[in-house]
């Protein structure tokens, strides 16, 4: 029983010293970055995966690197063509503002529309076709309440010249005749998907071709047949109304007729669906101060159907097994699109991330930690660290080709520690090395002495 705790307290003391030469020795070593650069391997005309050193640590020896993928692939502009067709009722000179009109806004905004939308892109032509009702009463409801503005083009300057020169005399709203007009001058073919008409109105239809009286059924039941029969000529239909200044109002022409009595909110309603749930395509019912940001902003996104999204992304960063064996790895930030390894895989000294799909404009980051061991290696010290071997890259690119990139290049570290100037100072090698066995053999001396005096007595 003697020999045994006499055994214990020899390796109790032992342990309590290489503890405390080990932790001598961590709080004495330095740590620098040496070279920091950073990882970039280009994923697209516009886009890359890039490892890079975020911050550092050195009195804590650690240092924090980021993994980035970015998407700055530009989403395409749409192809084919688009068919305009524009309000031009009087109620589109109404002031809205002081010194503006709706007409203002509408054109304006439809004139910046049509500039971004051609801007470097040849695919495209649109064409413009405007609607009210005819100055002369005898031909309200017929085809002569819409009138082309421009017949497909891609030429700018035509576009917006003849934007500009539209006249706002027609008394009443006939969008039925309007959607008949811009139909026709769509090319004929048998592929509507990369076919769109924008309707930008400010007011609530009241006349239908061949219509029977204003805001009747005929007119609301025709025109909402009308506008579902785009489905058939084009895959893209947005309609902007504007200008409804009291919803809950029945219009005045409503006496005049035996039909079913309906509030504008009601006759929108019926002809144009809901903004949740439109009659076709999308539906924006705003009020006139959101005309500019509708037309410019939302309608132009919705015209930016392909997004150059990346796919299938998987980006494996590999460390050297100097790293794995002394340094404790962690994350910082999880991230932000995609699965991640939890930790490092010893197998592959590597952590893997898996994006299903990156989409233009779209940024993923993750974030981790090395910091050295508390028993690291003391092999290292005064050696040039990689902290990565490699970074590897596969993807599907834009035109859904899969690649594989990969680069060597990483930031490096060195552990140094201080050189003894006479005496070798605690933590050092060459230290431990000397006063180890000295040690043991006096702690040995000194519990012989000790038996021996306790036999004596």
């Amino acid at each position: 029983m003697k020999k045994f705790k006499i055994t214990f307290l020899i390796l109790f003391l032992l342990v309590t010293l290489t503890t405390t030469f080990s932790s001598a020795s961590y709080n004495n070593v330095t740590m620098a970055v040496v070279e920091e650069p950073v990882c970039t391997i280009n994923i697209g005309s516009n886009s890359y995966v890039e490892r890079s050193v975020l911050s550092k640590d050195l009195k804590n020896k650690e240092i924090v690197l980021q993994l980035k993928v970015i998407n700055n692939e530009k989403s395409l502009k749409p192809t084919g063509e688009i068919m305009l067709i524009i309000d031009n009722s009087k109620s589109m000179s109404d002031e809205v503002s002081k010194g503006v009109t709706r007409e203002d806004l509408v054109i304006d905004s439809a004139k910046t529309l049509i500039k971004n939308l051609l801007e470097d892109n040849t695919k495209l032509k649109i064409g413009v076709v405007s609607f009210s009702t005819n100055v002369d009463v005898s031909k309200e409801g017929t085809i002569e309440d819409a009138k082309i503005v421009s017949e497909l083009t891609n030429d700018t300057d035509y576009l917006l010249s003849s934007v500009s020169n539209i006249e706002y005399t027609g008394p009443k709203t006939d969008l039925d005749a309007g959607i008949n007009l811009a139909k026709q001058y769509f090319t004929n073919t048998t592929d509507n998907s990369h076919k769109y008409v924008i309707v930008l109105s400010d007011g609530v239809p009241n006349v239908s071709l061949n219509f029977d009286t204003y805001f009747s059924d005929t007119v609301v039941s025709t025109t909402k047949s009308t506008l579902q029969s785009l489905s058939k000529v084009a895959n893209n239909v947005i309609v902007m109304l504007t200008g409804i200044k009291d919803g809950n109002a029945t219009p005045s022409y409503i006496e005049s007729y035996t039909g079913t009595r309906r509030t504008y909110n009601e006759i929108i309603a019926e002809v144009f669906g809901t903004q949740q749930k439109p009659t076709i395509g999308k539906f924006y019912n705003i009020t006139d101060d959101k005309i500019e940001e509708t037309i410019k902003t939302d309608i132009y996104k919705d015209l930016l159907p392909i997004s150059q999204s990346l796919k299938d992304i998987k980006v494996m960063d590999y460390f050297t097994k100097e790293i794995v064996d002394n340094f404790d790895f962690s994350y910082v930030k999880n991230p932000n699109y995609g699965e991640i390894s939890p930790a490092i895989d010893k197998a592959t000294n590597s952590i893997t991330w898996n994006i299903p799909e990156l989409k233009s404009g779209e940024t993923a980051i993750v974030q981790y930690k090395l910091k050295l061991k508390t028993n690291y290696d003391e092999k290292i010290v005064d050696k040039i660290l990689n902290t990565n071997s490699k970074l590897d890259v596969s993807f599907t690119n834009t035109s859904s080709k899969t690649e594989t990139k990969t680069s060597d290049i990483t930031p490096k570290l060195k552990l140094t520690e201080p050189k003894p100037a006479v005496l070798p100072k605690a933590g050092s090698t060459i230290f431990f090395n000397i006063i180890t066995p000295i040690a043991i053999f006096c702690i040995i001396l000194g519990i012989r002495y000790y038996i021996l005096k306790n036999n004596i007595k």
